[in-house]
């Protein structure tokens, strides 16, 4: 049964999410909420720690509405503490595990943030940051490390918990109020700060979790992006929350064996339980997943569904990985701004080689360049959303926030075509596109035609001007054994496409490399590419 926004009942004016998810879950006690590396933790005592995060945060002197800087690694911590900072009404940035010392610093400075939650790994970058640039910093509390060696500002995260009795009582909210920042992962210049409200990640668990992918109590979901992406903050907390489900949390990088081990089971906590039924990746990962020669067997894993974000996913890759396992892979895109997905394919409609059609509750248009809605099929257009997820808007840059929030509308900055049946195919980011004779090129189809070769593990394809200033495509090839590499070989990869694709649409030139340049999402750096070749000509 399709739902629409209309179909869902709004939360209430006063709302704080946090509450929201520990009152729907009072009744289920002990049951496992998270199963991370070092332990299982029911949904009583979940709340408990949300509760007491709460009163510990305003027992430091965190006041409503200031920032929390959220630098931590995937665990049992992490959900305490970003509903134990939305309990309190304070403002969590969640911020990605895997930058700079240079990047914390400015993320400290322009979000102003008060104090700091971090897993005792990543305290010495934090420290860096801390030293390098003023901030306000004034707190930090230290997840999993050794309390006798932090610093004097520093505090002990589960010491500090059973220090302060629970909260009685949440913040009294609104759902339109600021609930927490994530920063958007952009190709160029400094990440924008993308405010979200309380009522976005009840919309993302309304509209999608539970409608599109049918989430259930008895799920037991894992998710390859981690919990400070938008996709795996749905994946990992909103979403299984939403319904009462078990979510695995795995700390380290979800290599294929890393990944193995937690649909098998094979952690030292799972023990052979807790197998997931529903995974999240991304197309990258799946690809790997595929090449390993570790690939469980059928039989080994317990998945029903899967689901894929964060690029298009190639239609070779969703067979394969059907084929192999039986679960579908269900892709779909969603965007920092949006929150979460807006626009995928379905269970049992799975049409790969499509992002399928919008999420009940999002209205989306693809517009030419003059800004017209395009009516008809088989157009590249601009994507633009309309839904009730949107982000408020990036901290303190309203040039950008006019250019992406235009009214009710969002601009993703994704380029797509809709079929004569209504699916919708990704043809690139806008800044990718590529005019090859007067006529547009999508990256992202070559890049899709080349992995269908057997050879071929990865591919991207950026525009490069010729000896007369034309543009001509040209791929990086990754491919499965680099023995192959050589010219002979990157003239069948172009016949190849050129046998399944338009003729303007062929890659002249053909690099192979041993690895493309990646964001920590997965999602290709094209930008790194033009960089390079502007850079050899």
């Amino acid at each position: 049964m399709a739902h629409s926004a209309a179909d869902v009942a709004p939360p209430p004016e006063s709302f704080n999410f946090a509450r929201h998810l520990l009152d729907a879950n009072a009744a289920r006690g002990a049951k496992p909420a998270y199963v991370d590396d070092v332990g299982v933790l029911g949904y009583d005592a979940l709340a408990d720690g949300v509760r007491r995060v709460a009163a510990a945060l305003q027992a430091l002197g965190l006041r409503r509405e200031e920032r929390v800087l959220l630098l931590m690694h995937d665990c049992a911590h992490w959900p305490q503490a970003f509903l134990g900072c939305l309990y309190a009404g304070v403002v969590p940035v969640a911020v990605n595990t895997m930058l700079p010392a240079s990047d914390y610093a400015y993320m400290l400075q322009h979000s102003r943030a008060q104090a700091a939650l971090v897993s005792a790994a990543l305290l010495p970058t934090l420290q860096s940051a801390l030293a390098s640039a003023p901030h306000e910093v004034g707190a930090l509390v230290v997840s999993r490390g050794d309390a006798g060696a932090l610093p004097a500002n520093a505090h002990d995260f589960d010491a500090l918990l059973a220090a302060h009795a629970p909260a009685v009582a949440p913040a009294s909210t609104c759902a339109d109020d600021p609930a927490f920042w994530l920063y958007s992962s952009g190709s160029t210049g400094r990440p924008k700060g993308t405010v979200h409200s309380h009522a976005n990640l009840y919309w993302t668990a309304e509209l999608y979790a539970k409608p599109v992918l049918a989430l259930r109590e008895s799920d037991v979901c894992f998710s390859a992006a981690k919990l400070f992406f938008a996709y795996g903050l749905g994946n990992a907390l909103t979403f299984p929350l939403a319904v009462g489900a078990t979510t695995i949390l795995m700390a380290e990088r979800p290599t294929p064996d890393a990944v193995f081990r937690r649909w098998t089971g094979q952690t030292p906590v799972q023990a052979g339980a807790f197998r997931p039924t529903v995974f999240f990746g991304a197309p990258t990962g799946y690809a790997g997943m595929l090449a390993s020669p570790n690939l469980p067997a059928r039989s080994e894993v317990a998945l029903r569904l899967c689901s894929s974000a964060g690029e298009a996913l190639p239609r070779d890759i969703g067979d394969r990985f059907t084929a192999r396992f039986g679960a579908e892979i269900i892709d779909g895109i969603g965007s920092t701004e949006m929150l979460h997905i807006f626009l995928s394919n379905r269970p049992g409609d799975v049409r790969y080689g499509t992002t399928g059609k919008p999420v009940p509750g999002y209205t989306v248009e693809l517009r030419d360049e003059a800004g017209r809605v395009i009516d008809g099929a088989d157009q590249i257009g601009d994507l633009f959303i309309d839904g009730p997820s949107a982000a408020l808007m990036y901290w303190g840059n309203r040039e950008k926030s006019r250019d992406t929030f235009r009214g009710c509308w969002t601009k993703s900055g994704d380029k797509y075509v809709r079929d004569a049946d209504g699916y919708y195919i990704y043809a690139g980011r806008g800044d990718d596109m590529l005019k090859v004779s007067g006529q547009y090129v999508s990256p992202f189809e070559v890049e899709s035609t080349l992995m269908q070769h057997p050879s071929v593990l990865e591919a991207a394809v950026i525009g490069v001007a010729d000896e007369q200033g034309l543009t001509r495509a040209k791929a990086y090839v990754v491919l499965k054994d680099a023995g192959l590499a050589d010219d002979a070989f990157a003239d069948e990869l172009r016949q190849f496409v050129k046998s399944r694709l338009a003729p303007h649409k062929y890659p002249r030139l053909v690099e192979f490399v041993a690895e493309l340049p990646k964001t920590a999402t997965g999602k290709i750096q094209r930008f790194r590419l033009r960089e390079q070749a502007q850079a050899a000509s």
